[in-house]
């Protein structure tokens, strides 16, 4: 893709969600503000039965809540529950509430941080905590209750994970030195370089404080490795049918950045106020993966189109790297919930 290509993408007009939402329930991650939020609000619109806004704020999750009502006049279908994707904890309470729900027809994994600066939450990077292990455990512990609703009602639940292009970028490519490619090179899209993954435990080299400013972009392809190992492992255990894929958003001008220090915010401010999507936009990518077909399973989209892989993820070094991944977080989540695994 050239950056013409890019910028084209970047300012087309995305479909307009219509498919009928009559009687699901979903979880949207991260909905109080953003991409999040407009998502909830489509469903809801959409006439979803039950639309529970995941929040790590009751307060600022109360707040969508009420201009979701406000904007959509439906009342008594937004729930507020809360979520904190930093705490192990509060994942598996998380799932355990869900678990009593008379149905679960969609998981929006939608919720992820970009960090400006080092922090470590549950032993791991914020980021890999965030953005890959909660976002894993919570799917995984929720996969029974999805698979009950698809014998139950009959139909296809999904799990939808918002990943990003920063999936194959890098932070200095071999031509580019010091900078963030971005540029239309003849190998563009490249791959985040992601040296950790020669490490003989990938998540633990990830807990040094070394190419932290390639981390989001290293969190964005691990969401794509585990999300693809998933379809194909939830299909070949044979205990039912939920169709999962990832999407890229885009660059949407929500509030990713506002950790961002200047002078490297007003950049960003600029570039997303000049090309960035609306938040409402921007939360059609997200819809489209979320009610898409069957020809999305085990893959991923951008500006609502199915998309190539990372070549780090492509043939035999890709599954290679793929295997290695995923054995390390099975073992990362069943230290965090014993028999998480058996669940897929």
């Amino acid at each position: 893709m050239s950056v013409i290509g890019w910028v084209k993408g970047q300012i087309s007009t995305l479909p307009y969600p219509d498919e009928d939402c009559t009687g699901r329930t979903v979880i949207v991650t991260g909905a109080n503000c953003g991409l999040g939020l407009e998502a909830a609000r489509h469903f809801v619109r959409l006439n979803a039965a039950k639309v529970i806004l995941a929040c790590r704020s009751i307060e600022r999750g109360e707040a969508a809540k009420q201009d979701i009502e406000s904007s959509t006049t439906r009342r008594h279908v937004v729930e507020v529950w809360q979520l904190d994707l930093g705490s192990f904890d509060s994942v598996k309470d998380f799932a355990a509430r869900a678990a009593k729900l008379d149905r679960l027809d969609l998981l929006l994994n939608n919720a992820s941080v970009l960090a400006n600066e080092w922090a470590m939450l549950e032993g791991h990077e914020i980021m890999m905590t965030v953005n890959v292990i909660s976002t894993m455990l919570l799917t995984v512990l929720l996969l029974p209750t999805l698979r009950r609703t698809g014998t139950q009602f009959n139909v296809t639940p999904h799990v939808t994970i918002v990943s990003s292009d920063a999936a194959f970028m890098v932070r200095a490519c071999a031509r580019r030195r010091g900078a963030l490619c971005v540029a239309d090179c003849r190998d563009f899209p490249c791959q985040a370089s992601f040296p950790e993954r020669k490490a003989d435990h990938t998540f633990d080299k990830l807990k040094e404080n070394k190419n932290y400013r390639e981390r989001y972009n290293t969190s964005k392809l691990l969401q794509l490795i585990f999300m693809r190992r998933l379809a194909e492992a939830s299909d070949a255990s044979g205990k039912g049918h939920v169709l999962v894929n990832a999407l890229n958003p885009g660059l949407c001008n929500t509030q990713l950045f506002r950790s961002w220090s200047f002078p490297l915010s007003w950049v960003l401010w600029l570039v997303c106020a000049v090309l960035g999507r609306n938040p409402e936009m921007g939360s059609r990518t997200l819809m489209t993966a979320a009610l898409a077909g069957e020809e999305t399973h085990g893959q991923w989209m951008s500006s609502c189109k199915l998309q190539v892989w990372p070549k780090v993820m492509r043939g035999e070094q890709g599954e290679r790297l793929a295997d290695k991944i995923w054995g390390e977080l099975a073992e990362i989540l069943e230290g965090i919930e014993p028999g998480a695994m058996e669940n897929i």
